[in-house]
């Protein structure tokens, strides 16, 4: 029964908490937003004692603003809250036999030999991170592999948050304004798909790695000629390599395909990324229309 669960949410103010919380709402789930920072060891175990959860949801991170490149010349602050915070909170909830669902990050791998791009070959649920290009991605890979001591801890993989707004974190509102694009195939998550399979995951206290995001790849291009096709027909944009993006970046990013079938095995409805982008952009085009202050 729903009423059985109570969650407690830590970054329930950001751009998936918000979206995860309207779930619960909708659930008819109980839960309370936490307000703590996660390295605030002392104050989240008053809290845990107070509330009393069934479940931990953790949202909250350093990524960065305006990007990543931030974590690179903010380090410190950076490994506080990703690595220190997200494990002192997954081992008081191991302490108090409390169920957490980290919402982590897939941007810990880079196509490589094995897994190639265009192959379909993507990295599974028990490969080790192989990208380090950015201090973000470092300090996640490292306490995704730090996580495995505990038992009570489940790890969802997102990449690319795509969703139906134009919410400045949205991966479509991000390509969609920036001067310039490269186009490489990535593995995405769409949030409408993929956020209520998290809370049922969390709610059947599932734990390990899930690789969390649509099926198969899609390239920068395809999504700005679907941005074009469905938002704004003179919509315009232009590419540029690898090594030109570098030279305009502190850190460099992440590109890769996350093999999805053991989420897909257990949600066989969950649809590839090449299908689920139309819907996104319908909804979104009938968003708009109800709201056209958020028109770009």
């Amino acid at each position: 029964m729903a009423s059985e669960d109570k969650y407690l949410v830590f970054g329930s103010r950001g751009y998936l908490g918000t979206k995860i919380c309207a779930i619960l709402r909708e659930k008819g789930y109980s839960f309370v937003e936490s307000s703590n920072r996660l390295q605030n060891r002392e104050t989240i175990e008053k809290e845990l004692l107070e509330v009393k959860p069934t479940h931990v949801l953790n949202v909250a991170g350093v990524t960065g603003r305006p990007n990543v490149d931030w974590c690179e010349s903010n380090r410190q602050d950076t490994l506080l809250t990703n690595v220190v915070g997200t494990i002192s909170l997954v081992d008081l909830c191991w302490r108090h036999n409390i169920h957490v669902t980290n919402y982590a990050t897939g941007c810990i791998f880079q196509y490589d030999e094995a897994h190639p791009l265009g192959s379909g070959k993507g990295f599974t649920e028990e490969d080790m991170p192989n990208f380090k290009g950015s201090y973000y991605s470092l300090t996640k890979g490292y306490v995704e592999d730090m996580l495995k001591a505990y038992t009570n801890v489940l790890v969802l993989r997102i990449r690319m948050p795509i969703s139906d707004d134009l919410h400045p974190r949205n991966f479509i509102t991000k390509i969609s304004r920036y001067e310039k694009v490269v186009d490489i195939p990535n593995s995405m998550t769409v949030l409408y798909d993929l956020l209520p399979i998290s809370v049922d995951l969390a709610h059947r206290k599932r734990v390990g790695i899930y690789n969390f995001t649509n099926p198969g790849v899609i390239s920068h291009n395809q999504i700005l000629a679907l941005y074009k096709k469905y938002m704004d027909p003179d919509f315009t944009w232009q590419n540029f390599t690898v090594e030109e993006q570098a030279k305009v970046i502190k850190a460099d990013r992440s590109n890769n395909e996350l093999d999805a079938s053991k989420l897909k095995k257990e949600y066989p409805d969950l649809l590839p990324i090449q299908e689920s982008i139309h819907g996104v952009f319908q909804r979104m085009k009938v968003n708009e229309e109800k709201n056209p202050s958020t028109k770009q």
